[in-house]
């Protein structure tokens, strides 16, 4: 998410860069269980090791070593934050970190939806049949 004064805002010169989800190819790689692992390997290395959380200055100090993000903004970094941030404690814990990512990952996310969907209709066909 870029800010109207970061450099990292597209423009003809820099255009929005392309985003890869390689989250559903990691999930079919490693199965359920061994994605949420790798995303909570991701937490660990993002977090405050102090506090057990990702906070604004994990956040800027970790995206910029490990990820090489190292020009994001102030309000990038809070707006990182604040998408994922459900109980609102300024800081991000290992579950909202990880349904963070879902969310953020449109296969994954369409995958679910579908995933769901099948259940429900499932559910209540085989209920209704049931009541009939």
């Amino acid at each position: 998410m870029a800010s109207p004064k970061s450099p990292t805002r597209p423009t003809q010169q820099h255009p929005q860069p392309t985003f890869h989800d390689f989250l559903p190819a990691m999930a079919g790689n490693l199965g359920g269980e061994g994605l949420i692992g790798e995303l909570c390997n991701g937490f660990e290395l993002l977090m405050d090791r102090e506090k057990g959380v990702i906070t604004f200055d994990s956040l800027r100090r970790n995206a910029a070593a490990v990820l090489g993000l190292g020009d994001l903004t102030d309000d990038d970094v809070s707006c990182m934050i604040k998408e994922g941030d459900f109980d609102c404690d300024g800081a991000l814990n290992q579950m909202e970190f990880c349904v963070l990512m879902f969310r953020l990952s449109p296969d994954l996310m369409e995958a679910s939806r579908c995933l769901v969907t099948e259940a429900i209709e499932e559910e209540f066909g085989d209920f209704s049949r049931r009541r009939h």
